[in-house]
């Protein structure tokens, strides 16, 4: 007589083919997983550790941490090109991308405003470091005060290129913290991108000497190019004071106008992330006043540009500036 051979119903086969599927579901994802929560390099292998995770508030930063971290950084830049960080509100998708980064770099000195409390939440959590943090602490004589014996410094660091060479270096440090088995490389990275600002600096010096001494006179809508000033002796005025957010006062519109008058200033510079409306009743008020003032061209301060024009990078942007300022100055 013939064993038994057991039954097995359609319905049977189906719900262990299903087990089989979640099964190697849940495996995948445990995979995914370990892939996901491994060390972003703790001193192992370079094999062993993933690119690390930077979240960066503006080009500027975004622009130095690739610098200086190159395959193994990527970075996530939260402000986009030509967007004013004074004035950047942020959103229930940058909690988002705060939360997934493995390090967060801000500039600090309340640039970001509305973004700064924020991360400093964040920072009870996660590795978040203001590449101005340095300066402030070691080196606050080299920042620019709002009145004298004030706490609040300007943050435009960026705009003397010795300053955010500086920053360049801390950030180098502070990247290290998160990756230190690559310190070494990221600190010899870091002097690479640095001496590509010093020559900058050097171009800069060069090109800004050939202003006359009368015209030497850097105007924009607000106060944001006062470390170039310092840097390069300009004479820097404004409408507006550190921030965007501040009010325009007939009073000190006035003002400007009778200095550009009197000093036949012949050029004023709009800014790429601020409506040059304010600038062109200012060029217009001198004219009616006989005074022939122009727009000498548009400059980038608090951002860089969108990708594919001459801000797309600092260095690029930079040089712009430099370039823009000589032509209308000289």
């Amino acid at each position: 007589m013939k064993a038994a051979v057991p039954h097995c119903d359609s319905q049977s086969v189906i719900v262990r083919k299903k087990i089989r599927v979640l099964l190697g579901m849940a495996l995948i994802w445990c995979a995914v997983a370990l892939v996901g929560c491994t060390a972003v390099n703790a001193g192992g292998d370079a094999g062993e550790s993933r690119p690390v995770r930077v979240l960066c508030t503006t080009g500027m930063i975004a622009e130095a941490v690739r610098e200086i971290g190159g395959l193994h950084v990527n970075v996530d830049q939260l402000i986009p090109p030509g967007m004013d960080p004074h004035l950047y509100r942020p959103t229930a998708r940058d909690k988002w991308r705060i939360h997934a980064a493995d390090v967060v770099f801000y500039n600090g000195l309340r640039l970001e405003g509305r973004l700064e409390s924020l991360l400093a939440r964040r920072a009870r959590f996660m590795p978040v470091f203001a590449v101005t943090e340095k300066l402030q602490q070691n080196n606050p004589e080299k920042l620019r005060r709002l009145d004298e014996g004030s706490t609040v410094f300007d943050p435009h660091v960026w705009l003397d290129p010795l300053l955010w060479a500086e920053c360049v270096r801390y950030t180098a440090e502070c990247l290290s913290k998160v990756d230190p088995s690559r310190s070494e490389q990221f600190a010899r990275r870091a002097e690479t991108y640095v001496s590509e600002i010093i020559l900058l600096d050097e171009y800069a010096r060069h090109q800004l000497e050939t202003i006359p001494p009368d015209r030497r006179f850097l105007i924009t809508t607000h106060d944001a190019f006062g470390y170039f000033g310092n840097r390069y002796q300009l004479q820097v005025s404004s409408l507006q004071g550190l921030s965007t957010l501040e009010e325009i006062d007939l009073g000190t519109m006035n003002e400007l106008i009778d200095q550009l008058v009197r000093e036949k200033i012949p050029a004023v510079f709009v800014e790429n992330s601020v409506s040059p409306s304010v600038l062109e009743a200012v060029v217009a008020g001198c004219q009616a006043r006989g005074h022939n003032l122009r727009i000498g061209g548009e400059l980038y301060a608090d951002c860089l540009g969108p990708p594919g024009s001459p801000g797309e990078t600092y260095l690029g942007a930079f040089r712009w500036n430099v370039d823009v300022i000589v032509r209308a100055l000289r």
